[in-house]
């Protein structure tokens, strides 16, 4: 019997929106929506983001943005870089998020993270009866290419949550453990943003 290896079927399951109630989150790093953005510019592409993991910093009044999202809310709920044809068409650049894909990082609480395997996936539904009695082991096998890299995902995220709490500790920044939705909504339309990067 062959041993079961991780094929992207070019569906584009994972470059849309779900359906129900669930909004899909494709995060994606400062960094990574640079280059996205001037990509998108010189394709004429209509590639858009939101900011997605944000916390508000008390003491100088900014909305720090640790990652971005790609926005689905558009003509086909999907990334605007997707191609029925060839599936993504930013493959060399494409976010760590998307080269980690179907592995993913489940956000636990704000400062914690756990990977996962997305049940949304074509290949997953596929082989999901040999995916889910599977071990660590077999399974950094089957997602050979895509498990390293949710590691570095996994350890850049942890990075990020580092240089907040280490920011807070030496004083530099104040983010508030409780706040109410008026106050952050205020923050949100009145403060200017500042991006943390880490490589």
């Amino acid at each position: 019997m062959m041993s079961l290896k991780y094929k992207c079927m070019m569906c584009g399951t994972c470059c849309h929106e779900a359906p129900g109630e669930f909004v899909k989150r494709i995060p994606i790093y400062p960094e990574e929506a640079d280059e996205l953005i001037e990509v998108a510019k010189e394709r004429d592409n209509n590639f858009k983001i939101i900011e997605d993991l944000i916390f508000p910093d008390t003491k100088n009044k900014k909305i720090l943005v640790l990652t971005y999202r790609i926005r689905l809310d558009n003509k086909s709920q999907g990334c605007s870089f997707y191609d029925k044809k060839i599936g993504c068409s930013v493959h060399n650049i494409k976010p760590m998020a998307c080269q980690a894909y179907p592995l993913a990082l489940k956000q636990l609480d704000a400062f914690n993270f756990e990977i996962s395997i997305d049940p949304l996936c074509n290949f997953v539904i596929n082989n999901y009866e040999e995916l889910k009695t599977t071990d660590l082991k077999k399974l950094k096998t089957i997602f050979q290419e895509e498990y390293p890299k949710a590691e570095i995902f996994y350890r850049k995220n942890k990075r990020l949550m580092f240089k907040i709490k280490e920011l807070e500790v030496t004083n530099k920044i104040s983010i508030p453990r409780e706040i109410d939705v008026e106050h952050f909504n205020e923050y949100l339309q009145k403060w200017d943003r500042k991006e943390i990067r880490v490589k």
